[in-house]
């Protein structure tokens, strides 16, 4: 007897619908064989399934077993089959009977017993304990999606991109998930599906025969999740610092990558772990990205089901190419997709590799990460905010006026050309003085910071969608950043004096677009472009 469920394979962040089959066939010798491209973990699904259909009071044919994972071309990893695996089994032996076939069966001994029932079937139809439901009452496995991993003693345990899996059910049009009980929070950020959970496979077992219901997990409000994140470090704990201040607000409100200039212990790590907490709040749809991202490799935040603030990551300068842009022979999201519609901090910039660094170009320009392998290539979403720091030079100490110095040249050219040209903003964080340091006067709070950046938000998104203008290119760029003769004339100038590139012209663009937003002002007047040239610092120490 063959029978099919459905399950997913998560290919990167996105979840692709699979098969399971299982055959149970009296020729030939005892042997079970998964077959579909398994890895190890799928491979020694059988042995974990086995000890836990015994351990639940059912057994293991002793026949030739044949489960396939279809599509077959498609690589299968993780335990994440287990449960699909058991109700595959648990069908095919005629332990779990679906609708279909209990209809069936029904007609047939009908038919069998004639007119007349026996003793023995209206005592099994009076026994509500075992007698089977009606058909019509029955789940039917064919319009659910589930995955679990079991323990020996059936047990369910949790598994990566369960949000994957309830977005597919959704884009199938299937009636919902079942998933083990710790999953189910986060596949309920989903809409328009059911998500039934479970502890145990016998639980599965007896929602499959209709003699229980499993527990269904109504879908969360992510927008009230969203609303009462709250962020850990506020502006006014920097002291001074308003210069690099305006800078950050003008980083924040048009998404603008960011470099900071400054000797050690000037604020420059704290002001960029406060960054977020004057961004926009994530909306709805850029949760489920993020969430995907952290669910894919299992490292949602603990208790919570979707990650409802931007993240900042800040990787060591030792981190590699594959753990800062993703990689593996099973590719994996790295440092850059993990800061996804947040924030990628890299402290001291030139003491990465320049390998590192200029694998940075492709996600900081278009906003995603293709890593490519013999069987395929896999796309990871990487929009993010680039902040970096760095000394002005390798001592630690002195101003930005010593990178002209032999010194200072040679730790600035760690850094590209052309890695520079695609940070758009460079400003000098210089030492605070002592007396701004021990005053009781606090500077510009994330509160403040945060209103001028929402205000210019919702002035970029009323002229130009949901597009920041941080991102802005080609006519979009010419159409909402237009410059006036005077305007033209001081970036003509500055192209020239600093030998601006092409890239860099389109950033002072962008860059002046923001300050005027943040002026209110709908014309962009050379006081706006003179201040965004202002932030070109590096192309004036080349």
């Amino acid at each position: 007897m063959i029978s099919r469920v459905h399950s997913f394979v998560l290919q990167g962040i996105d979840a692709v619908a699979c098969e399971i089959e299982a055959d149970i066939s009296a020729i030939g010798m005892p042997k079970t064989t998964i077959v579909g491209l398994p890895d190890a973990a799928v491979k020694e699904a059988a042995e974990r399934v086995r000890t836990a259909m015994h351990n639940t009071g059912h057994f293991w044919p002793q026949s030739r077993v044949t489960i396939n994972l279809a599509p077959a071309d498609l690589r299968k990893e993780g335990p994440v089959f287990d449960l699909p695996v058991a109700i595959a089994m648990l069908l095919a032996d005629g332990t779990i009977t679906p609708p279909a076939q209990t209809a069936s069966l029904r007609a047939e001994l009908a038919a069998a017993r004639g007119p007349e029932p026996t003793a023995e079937a209206t005592l099994a139809e009076s026994a509500p304990e075992t007698a089977p439901c009606e058909p019509s009452a029955r789940p039917d496995p064919d319009e659910w999606l589930i995955a679990g991993e079991l323990a020996l003693d059936g047990r369910l345990r949790p598994v990566r991109g369960v949000i994957s899996l309830a977005l597919l059910a959704r884009r199938l049009g299937r009636r919902g998930v079942i998933v083990p009980s710790s999953n189910a929070a986060e596949a309920a950020v989903v809409d328009g599906i059911e998500v039934r959970s479970a502890g145990h496979l016998a639980e599965v077992v007896g929602f499959f025969n209709g003699l229980r219901d499993l527990e269904r997990t109504p879908t969360l409000d992510i927008e009230t999740l969203i609303a009462v994140a709250t962020t850990e470090i506020d502006f006014a704990d920097v002291r001074g610092q308003e210069a690099a201040k305006r800078a950050m607000t003008i980083a924040a409100a048009g998404s603008h990558n960011i470099l900071m200039i400054g000797p050690a212990g000037t604020g420059k790590t704290m002001m960029a772990r406060a960054l977020p907490g004057i961004l926009p709040p994530l909306g709805r749809e850029e949760a489920l990205e993020v969430t995907r991202i952290y669910s894919s490799i299992g490292a949602l935040p603990p208790g919570s089901p979707v990650v409802t603030r931007r993240p900042v990551r800040t990787p060591h300068h030792t981190a590699s190419v594959p753990a800062l842009v993703g990689g593996g022979s099973i590719p994996r999201p790295g440092e850059v997709s993990l800061a996804h519609r947040g924030v990628l901090f890299l402290d001291e910039l030139p003491e990465f590799s320049r390998f590192v660094l200029e694998s940075l170009r492709e996600p900081l320009e278009d906003g995603h990460v293709t890593i490519a392998r013999a069987h395929g290539s896999i796309r990871f979403p990487a929009r993010l905010m680039l902040v970096a720091a760095m000394n002005p030079t390798q001592q630690g100490g002195g101003r930005v006026a010593d990178l002209a110095r032999d010194g200072g040249d040679r730790y600035l050219a760690r850094l590209s050309g052309p890695l520079v040209d695609r940070i758009d903003i460079h400003v000098e964080v210089a030492t605070v003085p002592f007396r701004q340091l021990a005053g009781a006067r606090a500077g510009t709070d994330s509160a403040t910071m945060r209103g001028r950046v929402l205000a210019t938000r919702r002035r970029q998104s009323g002229r130009q969608g949901r597009t920041p203008n941080g991102e802005l290119s080609g006519r979009a760029l010419d159409r909402h950043a237009r410059l006036d003769e005077e305007g033209r004339r001081m970036i003509g100038s500055a192209m020239t004096e600093l030998g601006l590139s092409a890239r860099a012209y389109d950033k002072v663009r962008r860059i002046a677009r923001t300050v005027a937003d943040l002026d209110a002002s709908e014309e962009i007047r050379p006081e706006h472009v003179a201040e965004a040239i202002q932030y070109r610092l590096l192309d004036r120490s080349r």
